[in-house]
């Protein structure tokens, strides 16, 4: 296998609702794992069933993972931002959309400066999410 660079999303209680949203939008095979799956994890009982591990597999290249925090893991998430990229501008164009639902624009689908098309948003999760469009693919 080549090696691979996949962001790995981190939630609080959400993880599989989050996880499946994603797969609504982007497709791929969801695999789910839950601490319960693993006998328990020395999480609390009340959180058990939650996501130890899961990966969206949208492509040969392309998985996005995520899981839940356990309650006795304190702190803020940090997530940071995830790009999508290329030149299919459809695929491109649905996943903004589809993403945005629930969610916030920050920066509108558009051409940029660059001569790209590019949109900034945040997904219902509060997870930030940037597209790009390749050149004038997206015009």
């Amino acid at each position: 296998m080549a090696t691979q660079l996949n962001p790995y999303l981190a939630f609080r209680g959400q993880a599989r609702e989050a996880m499946t949203f994603y797969q609504s939008v982007l497709g791929g095979r969801l695999e789910v794992m839950t601490f319960a799956d693993q006998g328990g994890m020395g999480v609390p009982e009340s959180e058990a069933d939650q996501v130890m591990h899961s990966a969206l597999s949208i492509s040969d290249t392309l998985q996005l993972m995520g899981s839940d925090v356990p309650s006795h893991m304190e702190g803020d998430l940090h997530n940071g931002r995830i790009a999508l990229s290329g030149d299919d501008v459809d695929t491109l164009r649905g996943w903004f959309d589809g993403l945005v639902a629930g969610g916030t624009v920050n920066v509108p689908l558009e051409k940029a400066p660059w001569g790209d098309w590019f949109g900034d948003l945040e997904d219902k999760y509060g997870v930030g999410w940037m597209v790009n469009i390749s050149g004038a693919a997206g015009e």
